[in-house]
């Protein structure tokens, strides 16, 4: 493939791992609120209220940092930096599991950031 075309490909790999990794984070935010709201309805419950006590933490802090991760890879990306094109190749595997969009936008990520001619690019920025 030629470099303009990859170069292409590279900003709309960043710009779908800015926009993704945004609404994860804002996913995070809501998810500590609904736990932590689901917390005061459970009453006197002492297990209901240690496991919504830990997933108010546990989940919003995990989605978080990926989330936060995946918006630095993606704006490194797009500054053609070689360590962002390694972590989003990183967080990527991992939206895979996020099945069925994740998975079509991590295979489309690996793919492009796999390609010899964008690991050129990014060697030579």
């Amino acid at each position: 493939m030629e470099e303009s075309r990859m170069k292409k490909h590279v900003t709309i790999v960043g710009a779908l791992q800015i926009g993704f990794s945004s609404l994860w984070l804002i996913a995070a935010i809501v998810l500590y609120f609904v736990f932590n709201f689901a917390r005061g309805q459970v009453g006197d419950d002492e297990t209901a209220l240690n496991v919504l006590g830990f997933l108010a933490i546990a989940l919003p802090l995990f989605l978080g940092v990926i989330s936060i991760l995946g918006l630095v890879a993606g704006i490194a990306v797009l500054s053609y930096k070689g360590w962002g094109r390694i972590i989003t190749i990183i967080v990527s595997a991992l939206g895979c599991f996020n099945i069925p969009i994740g998975t079509l936008v991590g295979v489309y990520t690996i793919w492009v950031l796999m390609q010899d001619d964008t690991v050129k690019l990014f060697n030579n920025q």
